[in-house]
């Protein structure tokens, strides 16, 4: 297990506890947070906003940009905010304004220079209160200077502001091409066995980008598509998983997959594991997968061993015939340090061929549980 930075004691020495396992087992609460139940209601714009009636939350943005000159660059990058509550059995110390205790933002910045190979990102950990927030009556969360924003409630644009140190900033607008996907069961997404190990699943899987990368002093226009998940849950893991592979795909032909494969101790997949295309009209699909690795990568900053080629075998529901997709990393070393909040992770920008090595599309591939167990997520 790894150790916690000084700082992260210091500061957040008062939250620890809620990393543990939980020991409720309640359909409907977890250590007194409420857990997602079946047929949910949602009401927008409020329920793109914060949860803090659930423990865990997170905002996750992975794209593909390009520069406008001829022939393009192309950029991966990723914005994720986390929120995550200390647990009510917790009696913390005297809290204000400026220094509460009841919730801690985690939030990671990444980029691949493509061409070059050049992966940076940064991580950044703060409690409520101490330069950090996120709105309950609209999607508005920042960390830092960081921030992530609803625009327009009725077209549902999105802003990003972000950066890493004084290497890259972002200024992105984001424009929904598709309608907001319910994941699951209109939003209620199954991850185990347990009662508890569910999410609310919210996503828009085609999001147009537009806005500005500047890059080592050089600002770059830039255009390109999105992926953005918004889920909200107490309990993402069942007690005999370990991590997870997810998959997000954009088709060239303007469809989307999604995929997520729970790893059980045995490295059987769990269940649970499901893919998911959604069609040119927003419609999803359920159909079996399965999943080779072609190839690994021994990350040089951890010893974690990760699948860097996978071949995907489903069934295309748009020809009723089986597919088999090959997804390639962009650039090996894709992986992000856990220093902060303790979870180290792949998150990779991928090309998507079939067998004849036909490009059909670009991908994000996260790889989880492969340094340690996620436990923090149970």
């Amino acid at each position: 297990m790894k150790t916690l930075p000084p700082l992260f004691v210091l500061l957040f020495f008062v939250t620890l506890p809620c990393f543990s396992q939980a020991k409720d087992s309640s359909p409907t609460k977890l250590e007194g947070y409420a857990v997602p139940q079946k047929n949910p209601r949602f009401t927008f714009p409020r329920d793109h906003g914060a949860h803090p009636d659930f423990r865990i939350e997170w905002w996750y943005i992975t794209g593909h940009l390009f520069t406008l000159e001829t022939p393009p660059r192309r950029f991966g990058f990723q914005a994720t905010f986390f929120r995550q509550a200390a647990p009510l059995t917790l009696t913390p110390p005297a809290a204000s304004a400026y220094f509460a205790h009841d919730q801690i933002y985690l939030a990671h910045m990444a980029l691949l220079d493509v061409a070059t190979g050049r992966f940076i990102h940064q991580e950044r950990l703060n409690r409520a209160g101490w330069n950090a927030s996120a709105a309950t009556d609209t999607l508005d969360v920042m960390n830092g200077d960081w921030q992530l924003r609803l625009t327009d409630p009725v077209r549902e644009t999105l802003a990003l502001r972000g950066g890493i140190r004084a290497e890259a900033r972002f200024d992105f607008a984001f424009s929904p091409e598709k309608s907001l996907v319910r994941f699951g069961e209109g939003g209620y997404s199954r991850k185990g066995s347990a009662a508890t190990a569910a999410s609310y699943y919210l996503t828009f899987s085609r999001l147009g980008v537009n806005g500005t990368l500047q890059l080592d002093a050089v600002s770059l226009p830039v255009q390109g598509f999105a992926w953005m998940d918004h889920e909200i849950s107490s309990s993402q893991l069942d007690t005999n998983q370990v991590g997870w592979d997810w998959l997000s795909i954009h088709f060239r032909d303007g469809r989307e997959l999604m995929l997520y494969r729970l790893r059980l101790r045995d490295g059987s997949s769990d269940p649970a594991s499901t893919l998911t295309w959604v069609d040119n009209a927003g419609r999803t699909m359920h159909t079996p997968f399965r999943l080779e690795v072609l190839d690994t990568w021994k990350s040089p900053h951890t010893g974690a061993v990760y699948p860097h080629r996978l071949k995907l075998h489903t069934t295309d529901p748009a020809s009723g015939r089986t597919t088999v997709l090959q997804i390639e990393p962009l650039a090996k070393d894709q992986e992000l340090g856990g220093a902060l909040g303790g979870v180290t992770y792949y998150e990779g920008a991928c090309r998507v061929v079939d067998e004849q090595s036909n490009e059909l599309g670009s991908a994000y591939l996260e790889l989880t549980g492969y340094d340690q167990p996620v436990d923090a997520l149970r």
